[in-house]
């Protein structure tokens, strides 16, 4: 009797401890997410939660998401791209120098500059698909390429010179007051949710990430869906170099490179919320935020910079750990 009286109170509890692992494995990263907007609220009420300093928060991020919102795509399939850093880089000398150096009108630079980020994309997408080598070593190998024409092309010195105010409003311009490149990372985002989510290649991506021989035998051509995937990470990589080159008014060879670790911290940060570690654009958003809103709020606070990269490490770790933990218990 004893022991069914111990099972039975028991049970209750582990129920419990079930519905507060699923609700910190979905939920938690949006969580966190309000209670950094609370706690800076009410510890700079001035300052913090001000419509100026909002939208300064969504400039901020825009870039990241707009490049973390591409290299989900390729984590949807199970492949890296450890390239974008790189190619925001590159893409932001090239597009410079094409208007510099070759004299090029700005709308046709940028289309040029895109088209090389979706044939990198496509190098990219050959390599891990038809050669087998793996995802993380063939990228970076790709990015590092990128990176000697990158400084062959600009001699390592930044490209500054002679940009067109067309190009140059393309970064610091507005839309119905609203800055361009938050008005872009929208529209970027929105197409990105529609791809993934409305459109037989999304449904072929996602069915790939969740069972690559079950896809094959279903008929899905997997390899195009992969190089697909690289192909719009390369393409969302270059927009940012782009619009980064056009914010600062300078094509500087190592501008982007920090972009790799920003979006890939955002998009596992992601996957912990509403879904139970899968990678997903309105995930990226909500990492990209949770990490925007963090850094902000600790500048304003005169945080040295040190701290914000700290939070930014202990953020993703503890967020992903409690994501796989929660799932860890949940399959028993």
């Amino acid at each position: 009797m004893a022991t069914t009286s111990t099972s039975t109170q028991t049970r209750p509890s582990r129920n419990y401890l079930r519905i507060i692992l699923t609700a910190l494995s979905r939920y938690g990263t949006i969580g966190g997410l309000i209670i950094l907007i609370l706690a800076f609220s009410i510890a700079l009420p001035y300052q913090f939660p001000t419509p100026l300093n909002l939208t300064n928060i969504l400039n901020q991020v825009a870039l990241t998401a707009i490049v973390a919102g591409g290299v989900t795509l390729p984590l949807v399939v199970g492949e890296f791209d450890m390239s974008i850093g790189y190619q925001a880089s590159f893409a932001g000398v090239l597009v410079t120098g094409l208007m510099v150096n070759q004299k090029l009108a700005a709308p046709v630079a940028i289309i040029i500059v895109l088209i090389v980020g979706a044939l990198v994309g496509l190098i990219n997408g050959l390599i891990v698909t038809k050669t087998g080598v793996n995802a993380f070593v063939a990228t970076l190998g790709t990015g590092t390429v990128l990176v000697g024409l990158n400084y062959g092309y600009s001699a390592g010195t930044p490209i500054t010179a002679g940009l067109p105010s067309m190009f140059l409003n393309l970064g610091n311009g507005t839309v119905a007051g609203i800055p361009n490149d938050i008005v872009i990372m929208a529209v970027i985002l929105i197409l990105l949710w529609i791809l993934l989510n409305r459109t037989d290649l999304g449904q072929s991506i996602q069915a790939v990430g969740g069972n690559i021989e079950a896809s094959r035998l279903s008929g899905i051509r997997v390899d195009r869906v992969k190089i697909l995937a690289f192909m719009i990470s390369g393409i969302c990589a270059s927009l940012t170099g782009i619009l980064l080159a056009a914010r600062i008014g300078s094509g500087e060879p190592t501008a982007g490179d920090g972009y790799l670790l920003d979006s890939f911290a955002a998009v596992f940060l992601g996957s912990a919320a509403l879904r139970d570690g899968e990678f997903h654009i309105i995930g990226t958003l909500i990492g990209v935020l949770t990490v925007g809103v963090a850094f902000n709020g600790l500048a304003i606070l005169g945080a040295p910079t040190f701290y914000q990269y700290v939070f930014q490490g202990a953020l993703l770790v503890i967020a992903v750990a409690l994501s796989s933990v929660a799932r860890k218990y949940l399959k028993r």
